[in-house]
């Protein structure tokens, strides 16, 4: 109770990649209202595990990334370590810039998460070609460690990590490419509200009789007879033995379709395991 005898409600708690700054807290902030509070975490497994532990709702990460493919930290954990679901799905443009506490000082070290150094490599080679990457857990942890670092440090960040850190950008969008995206997802225990309005898409992971010829071609049958369009399709190890693998299939449409629950039906008997990471709504990143 408070003071004026009224029941405390406790605050929808969701979890980020901290710290402040990151592009995962960009997306937070834009994915939830004033209501909830956003706790920063030090890793991406560790936003995950703290949702499965009950110490957090719902976590937001990211999964894919349109020039270096999947964050695989986020595929492993939830096959193999966590029973979540992916509640909402949002694809975030992304704009990296090199941030610095001066501008005109020479640069010999670049510090930023390992996605965001891989993002930049080909502008990094040709701007700072003397220059060491150095990985670091977030690209805002980048940036903090610059602000109170010695000279001749620059960060890869947002914008929004440099004024938060009081930092200069000392280079603009420096992605490699223009259409430089991520698509982030929104973790928790329970199911996406069937009542969201907006497109719907469902994935699941699955692991198949390798050992049978055609056993993959019979799995993708089972979505074409009914009409499924699969948007993404990627293998990963099983962690039970050299050659095993793991499918992990992403398709338009929610779990409320009788053709893709049929599907996920046909194609659970035809695996050797089999999960739902759960059907979700996904939201238009709006400029």
């Amino acid at each position: 109770m408070d003071n004026n005898g009224r029941k405390r409600v406790s605050a929808y708690r969701v979890g980020f990649l901290g710290p402040q700054g990151t592009y995962s807290h960009e997306v937070a902030l834009r994915l939830f209202d004033d209501t909830a509070l956003l706790q920063p975490y030090i890793s991406i497994d560790t936003a995950i595990r703290a949702v499965a532990s009950g110490e957090i709702a719902e976590c937001v990460v990211p999964i894919e990334n349109s020039l270096e493919g999947s964050v695989n930290v986020t595929l492993d954990t939830l096959a193999h370590d966590v029973e979540l679901l992916i509640s909402r799905e949002i694809v975030m443009p992304v704009r990296h810039n090199l941030l610095a506490r001066e501008v005109g000082r020479s640069v010999r070290r670049i510090l930023s998460h390992p996605q965001a150094l891989a993002q930049c490599r080909r502008t990094l080679n040709r701007l700072y070609p003397q220059a060491e990457s150095l990985p670091v857990d977030s690209t805002a942890e980048a940036a903090r460690r610059v602000a109170q670092g010695e000279s001749g440090l620059a960060a890869i960040g947002s914008r929004n990590a440099a004024a938060l850190y009081g930092l200069e950008i000392i280079a603009a969008d420096i992605q490699d490419t223009a259409s430089n995206c991520t698509r982030f997802v929104t973790l928790r225990v329970r199911a996406a509200d069937s009542g969201l309005a907006g497109p719907w898409k469902t994935s699941i992971v699955c692991q198949i009789d390798g050992s049978k010829p055609g056993s993959l071609y019979r799995i993708l049958a089972e979505f074409a007879e009914r009409d499924v369009n699969l948007t993404k399709i990627e293998s990963r190890p099983a962690r039970t033995g050299l050659g095993d693998y793991l499918f992990f299939l992403d398709m338009e449409g929610g779990i409320g379709e009788p053709r893709i629950r049929q599907a996920l039906t046909a194609v659970e008997k035809q695996s050797r395991w089999f999960k739902n990471l759960g059907s979700y709504v996904v939201v238009a990143w709006e400029a």
